[in-house]
């Protein structure tokens, strides 16, 4: 077995986190860089780099918190609508070798373009964790 990713570290953890949600076999916060704000990651608890690495019951668990998610940004937001992305392997630019969900709640006149496009600016720049933990609070609550 290898080294622990950072997610792993993160459920179970070992590194602090800003939780949005948690459920029996996965695990939701705020991504420290977020492309917008309420940008979560939901993360299954066993940590493996692709979908299909997980056992047909994870992936039904790791949707489950995706929708768990959305649910607690709705009532935060107030929107039904999302943008959710899985970056499934290196080649397709997922950066942790930990398959994770990005939940991004959209909004009216945002152009409803893809990640990158809407928010290239953002790229790199790390939340501030108070802004963070004020909105991890809001979003435990819905």
């Amino acid at each position: 077995m290898g080294e622990a990713t950072l997610f792993e570290r993160i459920v179970c953890g070992e590194i602090p986190s800003h939780p949005v949600a948690r459920g029996d076999g996965w695990y939701a916060f705020l991504d420290v860089f977020p492309r917008r704000p309420g940008h979560t990651l939901v993360v299954p608890e066993r940590g493996v780099p692709r979908l299909a690495d997980l056992m047909p019951a994870e992936r039904r668990v790791l949707m489950d918190g995706v929708a768990e998610a959305q649910r607690r940004l709705s009532v935060v937001y107030g929107t039904k609508d999302f943008l959710v992305l899985v970056h499934d392997g290196a080649g397709a630019g997922q950066e942790v070798p930990h398959v994770h969900v990005h939940v991004l709640p959209r909004s009216d006149g945002d152009g409803g373009r893809s990640l990158p496009a809407l928010w290239p600016e953002s790229q790199g720049q790390r939340a501030d964790d108070a802004n963070l933990a004020s909105l991890s609070e809001e979003l435990v609550k819905a």
